[in-house]
């Protein structure tokens, strides 16, 4: 009798393992809705947009990006956290999500979400003038704003990544500065292309053309050392600026996603990780895709969230004048 029930517990055991193997199979049986909270164009944009191409060939489904922008991304956020948990839509994100709720625009943070891993580092922040500007590197654009203050211009997004990086950057040097926000960064990169502002703060592999162009110029680079795909541009540390901001893009589902949906994800995003093709088309702008496990990625977010909260007076008193783009 015991032996036929060791069997038959067995049998259940192995059922039971054999359906969980389906379920998991099972999933994705029709396309993925990744939602990015940032207009087309930008690095978000660009790097979401690769990583999908290649998503979908592991997931066997089209992987559809929406452009949901607005408010820092935390329009586009919210709608993921409201969403059904089934699976179907994901959001592609960076570090402003730390700054939404630093700056009182949302009431959550990642860890509302089912973290599906880090996907692609960033460590080509840059500060980038026009090329006929008088700035040749931060120090020139730091004396300008110490000997007229208020009056050098700075483009930003209210809520977003380079929204910390210039309030800690004056934080860090003295400089005041006319902090205005223009938007996303396709908007950003008009404003400078119309010399509408003195700076913006950007990653590089957007503005690698411009620069090749002969049209914008780079003054600094806000990683500890100089980028190896990029090693002509001095670091703000060597520069004086204490400064280091690592941009780290992740994806995230709806609180209550089954784990073994979010674990299919994240195997996903570990073997486009590990491509060579997909590597080699994220380095063409200056990126790597450097793969962190759900559990890593929540270890290393919530560490990178403890930084940027230091910098929470800075945010909620800061004062941005809001400016409409000429094109």
């Amino acid at each position: 009798m015991k032996s036929f029930q060791k069997v038959a517990a067995l049998l259940v055991l192995a059922l039971v393992a054999s359906f969980a193997v389906q379920a998991q199979v099972k999933y994705p049986t029709k396309p993925i809705q990744v939602i990015v909270p940032a207009g087309p164009g930008g690095d978000t944009d660009l790097n979401c947009r690769i990583m999908a191409k290649y998503l979908e060939k592991e997931l066997g489904q089209p992987v559809i990006i929406v452009n949901v922008n607005g408010a820092g991304g935390s329009l586009g956020s919210r709608k993921v956290k409201d969403s059904a948990p089934d699976g179907y839509t994901a959001l592609f994100f960076h570090p402003s999500m730390f700054l939404n709720k630093l700056m009182g625009l949302v009431d959550y943070s990642f860890v509302d979400f089912e973290n599906a891993g880090i996907a692609v580092m960033d460590n080509t922040n840059i500060f980038v003038v026009n090329a006929t500007s008088p700035y040749k590197n931060l120090n020139d654009y730091i004396s300008a704003a110490k000997a007229k203050p208020g009056k050098v211009r700075f483009a930003t997004e209210t809520g977003g990544f380079t929204h910390l990086q210039i309030l800690a950057f004056q934080d860090a040097t003295g400089a005041d500065l006319n902090v205005v926000d223009v938007g996303s960064a396709a908007q950003k990169i008009v404003a400078l292309l119309g010399k509408q502002v003195d700076a913006i703060g950007i990653s590089y592999g957007i503005i690698k053309d411009y620069v090749a162009s002969g049209k914008f110029r780079v003054i600094g680079v806000m990683s500890d050392v100089r980028n190896p795909m990029i090693p002509t541009i001095p670091t703000f540390k060597e520069q004086g600026v204490n400064m280091s901001f690592p941009k780290f893009f992740y994806y995230l589902f709806p609180k209550g996603t089954p784990q073994d949906i979010v674990g299919r994800f994240s195997d996903a995003i570990a073997k486009v990780a590990a491509n060579p093709d997909a590597q080699a088309e994220l380095n063409k702008f200056m990126v790597s895709a450097e793969y962190m496990t759900p559990a890593v990625a929540n270890k290393y977010m919530l560490e990178q969230e403890t930084t940027y909260f230091k910098y929470q007076n800075l945010m909620m008193n800061a004062k941005i004048e809001k400016e409409e783009v000429k094109k």
